[in-house]
């Protein structure tokens, strides 16, 4: 498809268009097309048109048609009764051997495992009190997986159960501690950028959404159809508002600092007085 497909004669493309195009593209492709198809299709060399796409979606071409290949994968993995080798030639892997070297990094974890609901997997978990309430931080060993605030520590360990439902949840050791530590301090003072490790799991769609969220500024917020805009695409505002309710990692991905068009604060998944401690903090620091 020409990079010009959703765009009048005459004029030129915005970056967005131009990576929304391609995005397109590598989600319909079954062998992801190569940097220098990409970059020609957009007029720009692989060099110019690689920083472009990293700048919207926050991955280079190459890792987003790995995110893709990913959430192809887990869907037929998920399937009653698939054969794991036919659900990695289902997302486009065309050797076994290709798909055994890449699999337990698409997926956090071994096939077999994964298509028995994540049985084994150990996630470690801390619950504590912050000044926002309740504070449950939970991570496997590639990184945070949860920090959720609420008001009854209980229920966000049920939460968390009902959601990881198959695996091995164990108590924090001195190492995890020390993550929860750096968690609490980025809700006391919430524009602290994030150093920790992150285990990231969500669509590819949600991800680039939270790639975004991780761009704005602290002390800054933007508007739910800007924020679509920034992704290329701009007529998803309400696919982009599920995505910032699907957040699972408050603070470190800050979905507080998006509000509606009219400044309004609403959608927080933790709470709306939440959401506008969270802003008031960061107000107050810059």
């Amino acid at each position: 498809m020409s990079a010009m497909s959703d765009t009048l004669p005459g004029h030129r493309p915005t970056a967005a268009a131009l990576v929304a195009n391609a995005c397109r593209r590598i989600e319909r492709a079954t062998i992801p097309p190569r940097l220098a198809t990409l970059a020609a299709e957009a007029g720009m060399t692989p060099r110019q048109f690689q920083r472009l796409f990293k700048t919207v979606t926050g991955m280079t071409p190459h890792a987003y048609a790995q995110a893709r290949r990913g959430e192809r994968l887990r869907n037929a993995l998920q399937q009653p009764g698939v054969d794991v080798l036919d659900a990695a030639f289902a997302a486009g892997f065309n050797t076994a051997s290709r798909f055994y070297a890449q699999a337990e990094g698409l997926l956090g974890m071994a096939p077999a495992r994964f298509r028995k609901g994540g049985a084994g997997e150990r996630i470690r978990f801390a619950l504590g009190q912050c000044s926002l309430g309740a504070l449950l931080v939970a991570g496997t060993d590639r990184g945070l997986c949860a920090i959720w605030l609420g008001d009854d520590p209980e229920a966000l360990l049920r939460e968390l159960q009902e959601r990881f439902p198959r695996v091995c949840l164990v108590g924090a050791d001195a190492e995890f501690e020390r993550w929860v530590a750096q968690v609490v301090g980025m809700v006391e003072a919430p524009g602290i950028e994030c150093a920790l490790p992150l285990d990231i799991r969500g669509t590819v769609f949600q991800q680039r959404v939270w790639q975004a969220l991780r761009a704005i500024p602290p002390g800054q917020t933007m508007h739910y159809a800007q924020l679509a805009a920034a992704i290329g695409r701009p007529s998803a505002v309400r696919a982009v508002a599920a995505a910032c309710a699907a957040n699972p990692l408050a603070v470190a991905i800050p979905c507080h600092r998006v509000v509606r068009s009219d400044g309004a604060l609403a959608g927080y998944r933790w709470g709306v007085a939440r959401k506008a401690e969270l802003l008031a903090r960061e107000a107050a620091g810059h």
